[in-house]
């Protein structure tokens, strides 16, 4: 869905314009179904760019998220930093072991949400306008 939304293209084109430079030193990484903005490999640091700080505490959760996908991958040591460009902004990003714990029982969550019989209802929150599965929640919706 994430292709079709303006609001990813707008983010796109923000990482490719605010740090020019940066893709000479550090690379794109893929890693599964997680795409890292930038990775200092040397450094192991995420460099994950955002337009605002509006929803820190969500942006937060995806470096811990991209943190814990390297680790399970083999790849210790890796922390985070949030670039908020347009507000000259950075935030250090670390995952620990409550973290980890969380994460692993929000998987299994996740899991038991994907493979349940029905979809669960709509939230209905104001943030979902700006998401990029709007569409996809909201395809039967009057």
């Amino acid at each position: 869905m994430e292709q079709t939304s303006d609001t990813v293209y707008e983010g796109k084109l923000l990482h490719e314009t605010s740090y020019e430079r940066r893709s000479n030193r550090f690379s794109e990484v893929e890693i599964g179904s997680v795409k890292i903005d930038y990775f200092d490999q040397q450094n192991k640091v995420i460099h994950e760019i955002k337009k605002s700080s509006k929803l820190i505490e969500s942006h937060i959760w995806q470096v811990k998220y991209y943190i814990w996908v390297f680790e399970q991958a083999g790849i210790e040591g890796v922390t985070g930093i949030l670039e908020y460009p347009k507000e000259h902004k950075t935030e250090e990003v670390f995952l620990n072991e409550s973290d980890r714990i969380y994460l692993d029982g929000l998987l299994v969550k996740i899991d038991k949400l994907i493979h349940q019989e029905r979809c669960p209802p709509l939230l209905k929150k104001p943030k979902c306008r700006n998401c990029s599965y709007f569409d996809f929640c909201y395809s039967n919706e009057e």
